[in-house]
């Protein structure tokens, strides 16, 4: 998505060699203008899937929610599929059964358990996974192992910025996963980003 990625050559900050911030406009201040952008180019990318055969989108907390909205919206802006999002913490509020498995955050450096309660994630349901970013495929494979132990089906997984150097998005790959990227970054050296 060449719009993608001219956001991000301007608005965006290259950190040293492996991260690149994008929080002026994707993940803690969001455009929204631009995120109906990022949903309907998600929606063309799984044109071939019918809005019948998702059921719901699945993402991590917390930034991944708002793509997972606008992608909804743009599957159906009458009836759009639910979105629920694995909880990164355990809120008092959670008091239902859930899924879970624990993921590592190699922005955080630690492992962080996600969890979602079993009545929003169910046997035969279609889940199409949506998410910010993929680096190493920790929080997406997550979703997906939460998507399995749940007993619904995977219908494809949606990044909007992928780092291929990291390797997420080839693991999920050879595992026959359909990944569906908007902006795939090759490298990020002496403050340039270089795509595919």
């Amino acid at each position: 998505m060449q719009l993608l990625k001219d956001r991000i050559i301007s608005d965006g900050v290259a950190v040293g060699t492996e991260a690149v911030k994008v929080d002026s406009f994707l993940n803690h201040q969001i455009d929204v203008g631009f995120m109906a952008e990022i949903g309907a180019e998600l929606r063309r990318r799984f044109g071939d899937i019918p809005r019948d055969k998702v059921d719901k989108i699945l993402t991590v907390e917390s930034s991944g929610i708002a793509m997972a909205c606008s992608a909804a919206t743009a599957f159906d802006a009458g009836n759009p599929p639910p979105v629920v999002f694995a909880k990164k913490e355990l809120p008092r509020t959670l008091t239902d059964e859930v899924w879970f498995t624990e993921i590592m955050s190699f922005t955080k450096m630690k492992m962080t358990a996600i969890r979602i309660a079993k009545k929003f994630l169910c046997p035969g349901e279609r889940v199409l996974i949506v998410d910010d970013f993929l680096a190493h495929g920790q929080a997406a494979a997550g979703a997906v192992k939460l998507v399995e132990q749940a007993g619904a089906e995977l219908v494809g997984v949606g990044i909007v910025i992928e780092k291929a150097f990291q390797g997420g998005g080839e693991l999920l790959r050879k595992q026959g996963i359909r990944v569906e990227s908007l902006a795939i970054i090759d490298a990020i050296e002496d403050g340039t980003i270089t795509f595919q």
